[in-house]
């Protein structure tokens, strides 16, 4: 098993560490209904229709009442 040679110092672990932060992620906001959403993503509007891109790809899904 490989065993390190010398200690790893302070700097030069954090500066490997450097690129692990965490991004937010990328919200827009829907022209047509103006909700929040993630970009690249389908979304359900208020209405219960799906909407990407400003676009309905399906009609309102309705409960059904027993």
């Amino acid at each position: 098993m490989a065993v390190p040679k010398r200690r790893t110092s302070r700097t030069k672990r954090n500066k490997r560490r450097a690129h692990h932060a965490l991004s937010a992620p990328a919200l827009r906001t829907d022209t047509q209904t103006g909700e929040t959403h993630l970009s690249h993503r389908a979304h359900i509007g208020t209405d219960g229709a799906y909407y990407y891109r400003g676009r309905r790809l399906t009609e309102p899904i309705e409960e059904e009442e027993e």
